[in-house]
């Protein structure tokens, strides 16, 4: 899928959505704390989180609405310019995802994520 694994934007991506799938309190705020900045925030037409806590709230909150469901990038991510984008579907594992989307993001100069924006594209 990543046309090249080890690209910094990748990694960051992948560290965001392995955030999403962290069912471990620990784990999550880990790795919540290796992708986003301190200020960091997300917004989509549903939801919100600012800061590492408002963001791993967040994320809780969407394992306990959806028990069982995994976040997958669906896409490469493109980069330019400290900005990211790419594809995503939200689903049982190894199932069909009933919810699609795309998020465009915001690194800060330290490496992180400063913000997204999720977009979404299907949804029950």
């Amino acid at each position: 899928m990543p046309k090249d694994i080890n690209d910094p934007n990748t990694i960051l991506v992948d560290r965001y959505v392995a955030g999403w799938n962290a069912t471990d309190a620990e784990t999550r705020r880990d790795l919540v704390a290796g992708a986003w900045t301190e200020t960091g925030r997300y917004l989509d037409p549903v939801m919100h989180g600012e800061g590492h806590d408002g963001i791993d709230a967040m994320l809780a909150g969407v394992q306990q609405q959806f028990p069982g469901f995994v976040l997958r990038r669906t896409s490469p991510v493109d980069s330019h310019n400290g900005q990211v984008r790419f594809a995503w579907e939200l689903g049982p594992e190894g199932g069909q995802a009933p919810v699609a989307g795309i998020d465009i993001g915001v690194v800060s100069d330290d490496g992180r994520l400063q913000a997204i924006t999720g977009f979404l594209d299907r949804v029950p």
